[in-house]
């Protein structure tokens, strides 16, 4: 059995892919290493550069290496950016899930766990989102998420009649962190450990977007999970895909516990052993003040836990980034 990671390069899908070989699940590549490396890959794993906007090359990839299903990672991630950049938010995240889907149908694949987002709630006034909270995305990465589930729900309605009809899920997740191969760690300019990592290795202050979210410290609360808790929800919601047993449309994986930016940062400077204070800065467009999710769907179905404290999720994120010096 194997299973086509898109975005398989990038920081999320190589722990996938991992993780996939991990349960004895044979992992095949795509990515156009936008943002993903090459390096990430692991040695004799099968490695197909390109977009997955080529829907010729997906069915060549699908067909080849006679793929069960497909783990849809690839997307463009950053909420923050999306904003300005929506038509490019739009192209990598609807247009390429809808190109995905219509290469499964020509290759005859009827597996996908499709890698959402909890930005589908957008600022959410709960104090823990549940998976049927209405969907009210903040940002055109958040809308582009939310439509690629809505794809995947109408084209698994489309076949529900035929001989093999589609079968989904999809796994809503915000900040992911940490990591679980020294190999392979978060290169986003975008994200907060990254920021944090690179800051400090250059010996500057790592600077705070926003002091004035309505949260108890007025930096803005989110679910950090840890990566290697992610990618191990993944193999089993393919395991289960690929068995033929019930799944749910959406899972959140959420940690029930939110942290603050202050507190990740208290968390960063205590791990890392360098003692810092860091500078404010304004917020950045589409961030909520506030979202965190449960996981208890996903701990059911999923074998969803979070393994890992705070301390544990920098060290691991500092301890791979050090190593690739």
């Amino acid at each position: 059995m194997s299973w086509l990671v898109t975005g398989g390069a990038g920081y999320i899908g190589a722990h996938v892919v991992r993780a996939l070989a991990s349960a004895g699940i044979d992992p095949v590549v795509i990515d156009d290493l936008s943002s993903g490396h090459a390096g990430f890959v692991p040695e004799g794993v099968p490695f197909v550069q390109g977009t997955i906007l080529d829907r010729e090359l997906l069915v060549e990839t699908l067909r080849t290496h006679a793929v069960t299903g497909v783990i849809h990672v690839a997307g463009f991630k950053y909420a923050g950016v999306s904003v300005t950049r929506p038509l490019h938010t739009y192209e990598q995240n609807v247009d390429a899930t809808r190109v995905v889907l219509q290469a499964m149908a020509d290759a005859g694949v009827h597996n996908i766990v499709f890698s959402s987002s909890a930005a589908v709630y957008g600022t959410p006034d709960v104090d823990l989102v549940t998976e049927d909270l209405p969907k009210r995305p903040a940002s055109p990465y958040g809308e582009s998420k939310l439509i690629g589930e809505w794809l995947l729900r109408d084209q698994a309605i489309a076949t529900a009649d035929s001989e093999h009809p589609l079968r989904h899920t999809s796994l809503r997740y915000f900040n992911v962190v940490g990591s679980a191969d020294p190999a392979v760690y978060d290169t986003s300019p975008h994200n907060l450990f990254p920021i944090v990592f690179e800051k400090l290795l250059a010996g500057d202050v790592p600077q705070i977007n926003g002091e004035d979210y309505a949260t108890p410290d007025g930096t803005n609360v989110r679910d950090y999970v840890h990566v290697g808790d992610i990618a191990a929800a993944h193999v089993v919601a393919a395991q289960r895909l690929a068995a033929g047993e019930h799944v749910e449309a959406a899972y959140n994986l959420g940690s029930q516990n939110g942290l603050s930016v202050r507190e990740i940062m208290d968390a960063m400077a205590r791990v890392t052993g360098i003692p810092f204070t860091p500078k404010s800065g304004p917020r950045r467009a589409g961030d909520p003040d506030r979202i965190v999710a449960t996981g208890d769907l996903a701990a059911r179905d999923l074998e969803w836990q979070n393994r890992y404290t705070v301390d544990e999720m920098v060290r691991t994120g500092w301890e791979a980034r050090r190593a690739a010096l």
